[in-house]
């Protein structure tokens, strides 16, 4: 498995105080992702993005069952936690670490910190829920101690069903985090001001 190179951008490492790892959807990569940054409260902070090989961090749906998508998905997780390393290695501690991801990259930014339960400083899904064909409560675990999670999605949307977002948010939940959901009608397959500017009241409050 090639592993994802890893980007980064906003304050150096050795200085910042904050890092936000940023996940990017199928079929686009570290660059575009960052440039969401331009539109989030979060000067100051360290930014990470891992580019996934070939654009994709799985082949194939996030509701495919999990044997379907190995060792990609373990790949996958397995650059988050290097992202993680590099800002903990730099001094910058779980509470003051952030994350966010589009799509295939919001269910790999779920699906990650699900596994690592801790209080982080946030976490952003922008249309994504946790990975499988069903959910698999044993791969989770930790407590987000409060952890402040915004999770925004179309109703209906083509790839991620609503019904797997409210479980996702009830796992979440139960797991300790206080997980703010909004699902729009309509919305479509993007990201919206509205969803950047709740992102940043909850989230990137400064």
């Amino acid at each position: 498995m090639n592993h994802a190179t890893l980007r980064t951008a906003g304050q150096p490492l050795g200085t910042a105080t904050k890092a936000l790892i940023l996940l990017h959807g199928r079929g686009s990569s570290a660059a575009d992702i960052l440039s969401l940054a331009n539109h989030l409260h979060v000067a100051g902070f360290a930014l990470l993005a891992p580019q996934a090989p070939g654009g994709s961090w799985y082949p194939q749906s996030f509701l495919a069952p999990p044997a379907h998508n190995a060792p990609y998905l373990a790949a996958a997780l397995a650059s988050v936690a290097q992202a993680v390393a590099e800002a903990q290695r730099h001094g910058i501690t779980p509470e003051n670490l952030y994350f966010g991801g589009f799509s295939q990259g919001a269910c790999l930014t779920l699906e990650y910190v699900a596994r690592h339960a801790m209080r982080y400083g946030g976490v952003v899904a922008f249309t994504g829920g946790l990975i499988g064909d069903q959910l698999y409560p044993e791969n989770y675990g930790g407590d987000f101690a409060g952890t402040p999670v915004f999770i925004g999605t179309s109703d209906p949307d083509f790839h991620v069903p609503v019904e797997r977002v409210r479980a996702s948010t009830a796992l979440l939940t139960s797991l300790g985090a206080a997980v703010t959901e909004r699902v729009y009608p309509n919305m479509g397959h993007t990201i919206t001001q509205e969803e950047i500017i709740l992102a940043n009241q909850l989230i990137f409050k400064q």
